[in-house]
Protein backbone atom coordinates (compact mmCIF):
# COMPACT_ATOMS: atom_id res chain seq x y z
CA UNK A 1 0.00 0.00 0.00
CA UNK A 2 1.20 3.46 -1.26
CA UNK A 3 0.57 6.38 1.26
CA UNK A 4 1.00 10.21 0.32
CA UNK A 5 0.20 13.72 2.38
CA UNK A 6 -2.45 15.65 0.43
CA UNK A 7 -1.09 17.67 -2.01
CA UNK A 8 -3.75 20.65 -1.81
CA UNK A 9 -4.52 22.48 -5.16
CA UNK A 10 -7.55 24.62 -4.05
CA UNK A 11 -9.69 25.83 -0.56
CA UNK A 12 -13.24 27.07 -2.09
CA UNK A 13 -15.17 28.89 0.51
CA UNK A 14 -16.90 29.28 3.18
CA UNK A 15 -19.30 30.63 1.30
CA UNK A 16 -22.51 33.06 2.36
CA UNK A 17 -25.73 31.26 3.32
CA UNK A 18 -23.45 27.92 3.12
CA UNK A 19 -23.23 26.91 6.97
CA UNK A 20 -21.89 23.09 6.47
CA UNK A 21 -21.24 21.07 3.10
CA UNK A 22 -22.67 17.43 3.96
CA UNK A 23 -21.57 16.48 0.44
CA UNK A 24 -20.47 17.13 -3.21
CA UNK A 25 -20.38 16.05 -7.12
CA UNK A 26 -19.43 17.33 -9.82
CA UNK A 27 -21.53 17.54 -13.52
CA UNK A 28 -18.62 17.97 -15.56
CA UNK A 29 -19.21 21.84 -15.22
CA UNK A 30 -19.55 23.13 -11.76
CA UNK A 31 -19.50 21.46 -8.48
CA UNK A 32 -22.72 20.90 -6.37
CA UNK A 33 -22.46 21.21 -2.19
CA UNK A 34 -25.27 19.97 -0.30
CA UNK A 35 -26.09 22.26 2.70
CA UNK A 36 -28.73 20.20 4.34
CA UNK A 37 -31.83 22.60 3.23
CA UNK A 38 -30.42 23.60 -0.74
CA UNK A 39 -28.16 21.96 -2.99
CA UNK A 40 -25.89 24.91 -4.27
CA UNK A 41 -23.80 24.96 -7.70
CA UNK A 42 -20.31 26.61 -7.89
CA UNK A 43 -17.69 27.74 -10.68
CA UNK A 44 -14.88 26.07 -9.81
CA UNK A 45 -12.52 28.44 -12.41
CA UNK A 46 -13.59 31.25 -10.09
CA UNK A 47 -15.03 29.27 -7.16
CA UNK A 48 -18.16 31.98 -7.16
CA UNK A 49 -21.93 30.21 -6.30
CA UNK A 50 -23.47 30.37 -9.23
CA UNK A 51 -27.31 29.33 -7.85
CA UNK A 52 -28.90 26.87 -5.71
CA UNK A 53 -32.02 24.56 -5.34
CA UNK A 54 -34.29 23.81 -2.37
CA UNK A 55 -33.93 19.78 -1.77
CA UNK A 56 -33.29 18.41 1.55
CA UNK A 57 -29.72 17.60 1.60
CA UNK A 58 -28.41 16.12 4.70
CA UNK A 59 -25.02 13.91 3.48
CA UNK A 60 -23.84 12.81 0.31
CA UNK A 61 -24.86 13.48 -3.31
CA UNK A 62 -24.27 12.21 -7.00
CA UNK A 63 -24.74 12.48 -10.53
CA UNK A 64 -25.58 10.25 -12.97
CA UNK A 65 -25.05 12.25 -16.06
CA UNK A 66 -28.48 13.47 -16.20
CA UNK A 67 -30.30 13.64 -12.30
CA UNK A 68 -28.72 14.35 -9.16
CA UNK A 69 -29.12 11.72 -6.30
CA UNK A 70 -29.37 12.72 -2.89
CA UNK A 71 -29.16 11.38 0.28
CA UNK A 72 -32.09 12.83 2.60
CA UNK A 73 -32.58 11.19 6.13
CA UNK A 74 -33.29 7.56 5.79
CA UNK A 75 -34.26 8.30 1.74
CA UNK A 76 -32.20 9.20 -1.35
CA UNK A 77 -33.96 11.79 -3.59
CA UNK A 78 -33.57 11.37 -7.29
CA UNK A 79 -33.68 15.20 -8.91
CA UNK A 80 -34.00 16.91 -11.34
CA UNK A 81 -31.12 19.95 -11.59
CA UNK A 82 -33.24 22.18 -13.05
CA UNK A 83 -36.20 22.47 -11.69
CA UNK A 84 -35.02 20.73 -7.55
CA UNK A 85 -38.38 18.66 -8.39
CA UNK A 86 -37.83 15.14 -7.20
CA UNK A 87 -38.46 12.41 -9.14
CA UNK A 88 -38.17 8.88 -7.39
CA UNK A 89 -37.26 8.12 -4.08
CA UNK A 90 -35.65 4.80 -2.38
CA UNK A 91 -34.71 3.42 0.65
CA UNK A 92 -31.23 4.72 2.27
CA UNK A 93 -29.75 1.43 3.11
CA UNK A 94 -29.81 1.99 6.68
CA UNK A 95 -32.36 4.50 8.78
CA UNK A 96 -29.32 6.84 9.79
CA UNK A 97 -25.58 7.14 9.32
CA UNK A 98 -25.41 7.37 5.37
CA UNK A 99 -23.14 9.77 4.35
CA UNK A 100 -21.09 9.35 1.12
CA UNK A 101 -23.14 9.00 -2.50
CA UNK A 102 -21.21 8.20 -5.64
CA UNK A 103 -22.73 6.75 -9.19
CA UNK A 104 -20.50 4.89 -11.35
CA UNK A 105 -21.80 2.41 -14.36
CA UNK A 106 -25.59 2.06 -13.14
CA UNK A 107 -25.15 1.69 -9.80
CA UNK A 108 -24.81 3.79 -6.41
CA UNK A 109 -22.79 3.75 -3.81
CA UNK A 110 -23.44 4.46 -0.19
CA UNK A 111 -20.68 5.31 2.27
CA UNK A 112 -22.52 4.40 5.97
CA UNK A 113 -20.44 6.35 8.40
CA UNK A 114 -20.73 4.43 11.71
CA UNK A 115 -21.23 0.82 10.17
CA UNK A 116 -17.61 1.71 8.46
CA UNK A 117 -19.17 0.38 5.26
CA UNK A 118 -20.18 1.14 1.59
CA UNK A 119 -22.94 -0.51 -0.01
CA UNK A 120 -23.48 -0.83 -3.77
CA UNK A 121 -27.56 -0.45 -4.15
CA UNK A 122 -29.88 -0.38 -6.98
CA UNK A 123 -30.83 3.23 -7.86
CA UNK A 124 -34.40 2.26 -8.91
CA UNK A 125 -35.43 0.24 -5.67
CA UNK A 126 -32.18 0.72 -3.46
CA UNK A 127 -32.02 -3.24 -2.77
CA UNK A 128 -28.37 -3.70 -1.63
CA UNK A 129 -25.99 -5.67 -4.64
CA UNK A 130 -22.77 -5.51 -2.47
CA UNK A 131 -21.07 -4.70 0.80
CA UNK A 132 -17.55 -3.65 1.16
CA UNK A 133 -16.25 -3.04 4.74
CA UNK A 134 -13.74 -0.24 6.14
CA UNK A 135 -11.52 -0.46 9.42
CA UNK A 136 -12.20 3.45 9.21
CA UNK A 137 -15.56 5.28 10.01
CA UNK A 138 -17.04 6.59 5.95
CA UNK A 139 -17.58 9.33 4.53
CA UNK A 140 -17.58 10.54 0.81
CA UNK A 141 -17.88 7.84 -1.51
CA UNK A 142 -16.22 8.54 -5.93
CA UNK A 143 -15.14 6.29 -8.78
CA UNK A 144 -12.90 7.23 -11.23
CA UNK A 145 -10.69 5.56 -14.11
CA UNK A 146 -12.50 1.96 -12.57
CA UNK A 147 -10.85 2.95 -8.80
CA UNK A 148 -13.46 2.98 -5.87
CA UNK A 149 -12.04 5.68 -3.48
CA UNK A 150 -13.46 6.76 -0.11
CA UNK A 151 -12.55 9.39 2.69
CA UNK A 152 -12.81 8.87 6.45
CA UNK A 153 -13.09 10.85 9.27
CA UNK A 154 -12.97 9.82 12.71
CA UNK A 155 -10.68 11.39 15.89
CA UNK A 156 -10.21 14.71 14.15
CA UNK A 157 -8.11 12.71 11.39
CA UNK A 158 -9.59 12.29 7.60
CA UNK A 159 -7.71 10.68 4.13
CA UNK A 160 -8.69 9.73 1.23
CA UNK A 161 -8.08 6.08 0.05
CA UNK A 162 -8.03 3.88 -2.98
CA UNK A 163 -9.94 0.41 -1.94
CA UNK A 164 -9.98 -2.83 -3.96
CA UNK A 165 -13.83 -3.08 -4.88
CA UNK A 166 -14.50 -6.87 -4.15
CA UNK A 167 -12.52 -7.34 -1.08
CA UNK A 168 -12.15 -3.76 0.71
CA UNK A 169 -8.37 -4.24 1.40
CA UNK A 170 -6.43 -0.37 0.95
CA UNK A 171 -4.38 0.04 -2.49
CA UNK A 172 -3.74 3.59 -1.32
CA UNK A 173 -4.04 6.43 0.91
CA UNK A 174 -3.66 10.29 0.64
CA UNK A 175 -3.68 11.36 4.26
CA UNK A 176 -5.37 15.24 4.97
CA UNK A 177 -3.81 17.81 6.85
CA UNK A 178 -4.94 17.46 10.85
CA UNK A 179 -8.04 19.36 11.81
CA UNK A 180 -9.17 19.09 7.80
CA UNK A 181 -12.10 16.74 7.57
CA UNK A 182 -13.80 15.40 4.46
CA UNK A 183 -17.46 14.96 4.97
CA UNK A 184 -17.99 14.53 0.90
CA UNK A 185 -15.70 13.20 -2.23
CA UNK A 186 -15.89 13.21 -5.43
CA UNK A 187 -14.04 13.26 -8.69
CA UNK A 188 -13.44 15.43 -11.79
CA UNK A 189 -12.64 12.49 -13.58
CA UNK A 190 -9.16 13.96 -13.67
CA UNK A 191 -6.65 15.12 -11.20
CA UNK A 192 -8.39 16.68 -8.32
CA UNK A 193 -10.73 15.40 -5.75
CA UNK A 194 -13.16 17.69 -4.28
CA UNK A 195 -13.22 17.18 -0.40
CA UNK A 196 -16.19 18.71 1.07
CA UNK A 197 -15.33 20.17 4.60
CA UNK A 198 -18.75 20.04 7.22
CA UNK A 199 -18.88 22.60 9.46
CA UNK A 200 -15.97 24.60 7.90
CA UNK A 201 -18.21 25.29 5.40
CA UNK A 202 -15.33 25.16 2.34
CA UNK A 203 -14.65 22.36 0.19
CA UNK A 204 -11.07 21.53 -1.08
CA UNK A 205 -9.62 20.17 -3.89
CA UNK A 206 -6.64 17.75 -3.96
CA UNK A 207 -4.51 16.74 -6.18
CA UNK A 208 -5.30 12.59 -7.16
CA UNK A 209 -1.92 10.79 -7.27
CA UNK A 210 -0.14 9.96 -10.53
CA UNK A 211 0.65 6.88 -11.58
CA UNK A 212 2.10 4.78 -14.48
CA UNK A 213 -0.81 2.62 -15.18
CA UNK A 214 -4.54 2.68 -13.97
CA UNK A 215 -5.81 0.88 -10.53
CA UNK A 216 -7.82 -1.87 -10.21
CA UNK A 217 -11.17 -2.29 -12.06
CA UNK A 218 -14.62 -3.61 -11.04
Amino acid sequence: MSRSRAEIVREYGPFPGIARVNGVTYDGRNVWLASGDKLHTIDPASGEPIRSIDVPSHAGTAFDGTHLYQIAGDQIHKVDPETGRVVNTIPAPSKDGSAGLAWAEGTLWVGQYRERKIYEIDPETGAIKRTIESNRFVTGVTWVDGELWHATWENDESDVRRVDPRTGAVLETIDMPRGTGVSGLESDGADRFFCGGGASGKVTAVRRPRRAAAGDGR
